[in-house]
């Protein structure tokens, strides 16, 4: 059976961990391999609601093993505290159902005050980060000065590493006026927490080998969107990882061939979170209703989704530059009631048409999309389980989506809930 990598075809918050938990279900494997507590999904799961930003979506069904790979940047405090959450709903966590890779990139407190110190001198300039020391944790990673998993088993080197990260953030830390920070107090700090982390410690990398030689089916979970990615998305409003599918292979440990079925999750609208570009975005009484039905709100930080029409031109190239095989499209059941529905399928730029998103931070900004105008339909497509439960202008809807991206729609959801899903093709078969 093919293994399949799930990542997001917008700007993240398209879906995935229902989608994630609908796969993981025929799934042996739920692999998380890049971002970190930044990330959120919610899962319904029999009216219980789990919200998750660490913890792979697999975590909560049960017989199932939830990886977090070596792509991953982890801040142990938050996951000891997401893991205490789920314990308290009913969910059991241990060795047998979860491991994180030793190789993996901590986030140190340091990380979170640096990036919201940065954020809030940013003034206008803000990128719209979550303020958890993702990027700065991924700087050091980069820097070869973090501290890893595998440094808390080993207590007599990570003190030289501390002195290395701090001849970095301390000044750093002085020329932004803040005070600096203690060799002592980290080392306390991580010593505390270590066995929490290491109870779940592995070799990732050679745990799924020996899982794909025995054919187990594994599952890829991407965070945030492609369009979000840090060399293909709107840099600079984009996250500090690689969200492609590429990065599959690399943040787990296995390599490319390992990847089999790349599905890309795409709302049946578009939204972003935080600044940066938005060509299709509705500030207006449409952009209030898709978001009040929606119920657009992120899942770890709260903040208001901008909304806006789906732009094919958008969702078209985040599938070329993935590697997307299939599309699943959510949330179908929030243009329920619409007379009429827009949909980008190309731009203007400065008096020419284009095809793409471009590069420029400056174009991007100057891009107009032109909108083709469909009718909406009569009826609900809520909680549509089959095609024929769908009303007929809501199926040519989708498929004249799926002639613009230029990618098959595989898969179909029309409410929260697992079970509200039509399946075309299933990722995992040969």
């Amino acid at each position: 059976m093919a293994n399949v990598a799930v990542v997001g075809a917008q700007w993240g918050d398209e879906g995935k961990g229902k989608i994630v938990d609908w796969l993981s279900e025929r799934a042996d494997v739920v692999v998380r391999f890049q971002g970190g507590h930044n990330a959120g999904h919610t899962l319904v799961i029999d009216g219980v609601t789990y919200k998750l930003s660490l913890l792979p979506s697999g975590i909560v069904r049960k017989a199932k093993l939830s990886v977090i790979g070596n792509g991953v940047v982890i801040d142990p405090w938050a996951l000891a505290a997401e893991i205490d959450k789920l314990t308290a709903q009913g969910v059991v966590i241990n060795r047998d159902n979860l491991r994180i890779a030793e190789n993996a990139t901590l986030i140190l407190p340091l990380h979170r005050d640096l990036d919201q110190i940065r954020e809030a001198a940013a003034g206008d300039g803000k990128i719209g980060t979550t303020g958890r020391g993702i990027g700065p944790a991924y700087e050091d990673k980069v820097g070869r000065r973090a501290i890893r998993v595998n440094d808390l088993a080993d207590p007599s080197t990570v003190g030289a590493k501390i002195e290395r990260l701090l001849s970095h953030h301390n000044p750093l830390r002085r020329g932004l006026g803040q005070p600096e920070v203690s060799a002592a107090s980290i080392m306390d700090e991580l010593m505390s927490i270590a066995p929490r982390v290491l109870e779940y410690s592995d070799a990732v990398w050679s745990l799924l080998d020996g899982m794909k030689r025995e054919g187990k089916r594994i599952l890829f979970e991407g965070a945030q969107g492609v369009l979000l990615d840090i060399d293909h998305g709107t840099y600079p409003f984009v996250t500090s990882s690689n969200t492609v599918s590429g990065q599959a292979a690399t943040g787990s440990g296995m390599g490319p061939g390992s990847v089999g079925f790349v599905l890309g999750i795409a709302k049946a609208y578009t939204t972003r979170v935080g600044s940066g570009p938005f060509p299709t975005e509705q500030d207006n009484e449409i952009g209030e209703y898709i978001g009040t039905r929606g119920r657009e709100f992120g899942t770890v930080t709260g903040r208001k989704r901008r909304c806006g029409w789906f732009d094919a031109v958008l969702v078209r190239q985040a599938i070329k530059v993935s590697g997307v095989t299939g599309i699943a499209l959510t949330k179908l059941d929030i243009l329920d009631g619409l007379k009429e529905i827009k949909v980008c399928v190309g731009y203007m730029l400065d008096g020419a048409r284009i095809d793409r998103l471009p590069a420029g931070q400056g174009d991007q900004t100057r891009v107009e999309p032109i909108y083709e105008t469909i009718p909406g339909w009569e009826g609900s497509t809520a909680g549509a389980r089959s095609w024929a439960a769908l009303p007929a202008q809501a199926v040519k809807y989708v498929r004249y989506l799926e002639e613009l991206i230029e990618c098959p729609i595989t898969l179909l959801s029309t409410s929260p809930e697992r079970e509200d899903t039509i399946l075309m093709i299933d990722p995992f078969a040969d």
